[in-house]
This record gives structure tokens, sequence and C-alpha cells, in this order.
């Protein structure tokens, strides 16, 4: 793989009926954007639709039948035209089967690109999981796409602002398994992988905190002894081996101390404990990560918003996020 190759971005177009056309192009008018060597994985007839509904002037989009016909300048949107969406198709704001076959495949073909060594990282625009359900793909989301194609066993979904980072020990399940399913061994994995990113992205000692399943972290078992049986464990083990964890504690607290400058990480147990608080600080600066892939894959911390696509109200700067920390991840 050459040098030119390597750090090239693969970008899906996400649910083309939702705001992922929309926000790619409001992301390029960003300067560091524009500078990164992007490649939209989508349809070329979508994307000139958004380009003409937005009236963008500062750049064009070019169509490009491989990533080696791409050309990286700052006037210029490569379009790897995948030909998803016929004419008369697109139903804006609507689920759909075709959208989410179209969504499908954006993603599949920036994994080929990554694995053909013509790109070195994702980041991908948002899906929607009932439209992908309609066209035959019955995954949860994103994160478990991305590791059912490319056979990772151990991998973790980790949102991230410039304020707070959290990491998550389980996601797309109910509660009640989120609490059945607890295990020592699966909370020591997300935390090595907290440590492991936290130093990739400049951080030379990660302090991490774990929070607590139960209220006030179960207060020595008195509401709930996960922490005792599991958690605990899982902490105590993760500091033999060097690394400087706190926990668990109480989540009602926890990522106010994050917050506040005492954390650098917070392990949250299950989906709502950490996007309540990421989404409330940053839901239009965080970014979603997938951690455990043989690549990096960035996203934004957000969904298609059938409610306000082709409207041109779409806030961009997640996506914007997304990219520069991807573009910081590959260089």
């Amino acid at each position: 793989m050459t040098q030119e190759k390597s750090t090239v971005i693969a970008v899906t177009m996400g649910d083309p009926s939702g705001i992922g056309p929309e926000i790619i192009l409001k992301s390029f008018e960003n300067e560091t954007v524009r500078n990164s060597r992007i490649v939209v994985a989508g349809d070329l007839g979508i994307m000139q639709k958004a380009h003409e509904m937005l009236g963008i002037k500062s750049f064009y989009l070019r169509k490009a039948g491989s990533v080696a016909e791409a050309e990286f300048r700052p006037g210029v949107l490569n379009i790897y035209d995948l030909g998803l969406i016929a004419p008369g198709e697109l139903q804006p704001g609507i689920v759909s089967a075709v959208s989410g076959e179209a969504a499908y495949r954006c993603i599949k073909k920036s994994i080929e690109l990554v694995r053909n060594g013509e790109a070195a990282s994702i980041v991908t625009a948002p899906i929607n999981k009932e439209a992908l359900h309609l066209a035959g793909h019955y995954y949860p989301g994103h994160t478990e796409i991305f590791a059912a194609l490319t056979g990772t066993r151990d991998f973790a979904m980790l949102l991230y602002d410039s304020r707070l980072c959290v990491v998550h020990v389980s996601t797309h399940i109910p509660l009640l398994e989120a609490i059945t399913r607890l295990r020592q061994e699966r909370i020591e994995t997300v935390i090595g992988m907290a440590d492991v990113f936290m130093k990739n992205i400049g951080v030379s000692a990660p302090r991490i905190a774990v929070a607590g399943i139960n209220p006030h972290a179960g207060e020595n078992g008195l509401f709930g002894n996960e922490e005792l049986k599991v958690i605990i464990p899982a902490v105590n083990r993760m500091k033999e081996k060097g690394l400087d964890v706190d926990g668990p504690l109480p989540a009602d607290t926890v990522f106010l101390s994050a917050v506040n400058g005492r954390y650098d990480i917070v392990v949250a147990m299950y989906h709502d404990q950490g996007h309540i608080p990421l989404k409330l600080l940053g839901f239009h600066s965080g970014v979603n990560i997938t951690l455990g892939l043989p690549f990096i894959r960035t996203s934004v911390d957000h969904g298609t918003a059938f409610e306000i696509a082709w409207q041109g109200i779409a806030n961009g700067n997640s996506m914007t996020e997304a990219i520069r920390l991807a573009t910081k991840l590959t260089l």
C-alpha cells in the first residue's frame, strides 16, 4: 500500500432518505475536512441532488470509478458511485427497503476499500435500523455490521466529545440482558480497549473510571451484588495489570467527575447509561467510534433524522468532527 492510498478516508452515504447526504456535504465546507483525503461511497445522483438543494458553490462533486481515479483537491468531493437509487425511487424522510439496502451496500463497499488497501479508515453517516431490516439485513446497528463483516469478536462502542469520553460494556440489547449477561471478562476487555484508545489519541497515562450498574454502585450489596461479584474483580484485575482504573463508581456522579477533569474516560455498563450524558453534552459534536476493528471507524453520534431530512436544516457538526477525528487517527 502506498502512502498516498494509506491516508484515504472512505465516507459512507448512510440512509439516503435521511440526512446523511446533507451532513456529508455540509461537513465538506469545513476547511480541515476539505483538506482530508475523502472518497464518499454512495450514489452520485443522490449526492448531486443534495448538493443542488443546498446550493453549495465552494466545491463540486466528481464521479470516481475507483479510489485511484479520485482527485484530492479542496474544491472537489469524490463520489465512488455505486448506482444505488434509480430516478424516482428516493423517498425523503420515509423508511424504505430501497434506502436500507443502499445504506448497507455503502458500508460493505467501504470495508472492501479498506481490505483492498484503497482506503485506511471509514466514517459512517447514519442508517435507519428499520429500513435495514426491511432490506433483509438483521443487525442492531452499525457496530454489529462492522463486527460481522470483519469477523471481529471483541468490539465496543465508544462515544467521544472534547468534554467527555464514554465506552460501553453493552449496547444494543435489552436492559435486562445487559444486567444478566454482565461478565468480568467482558468488563476487563473494555477497560483494556479504553486504555489503548486514549493512548492512541495522545493521553499517555489514561485515568479510567468504571461506572456501577446499580444505584449508588450497589452500596456494598444493599442495592444489588453485580458490583461485588463482577465489576470489582474486573477493576482489581486491570489494576494488577498496571492500568489507572477506579470503580465501580455511582453512575449519577461519575460522568460529572469526568467532565470536571478527574477522569479521561468512563466505562459505562449499558447503552443509555453512557449515551444520555454524552448526548446531553455533545449531541452535535459527539463522535461514535468502534473499538476492536482492524481499522479506524468513526461515525456521527445521531440518527437519520427523517423529520428534517432533505430540508437543508440538518446540523453537520458531528460529521465534521467524525471526519476530523478519523483523519487524526489515520495520519
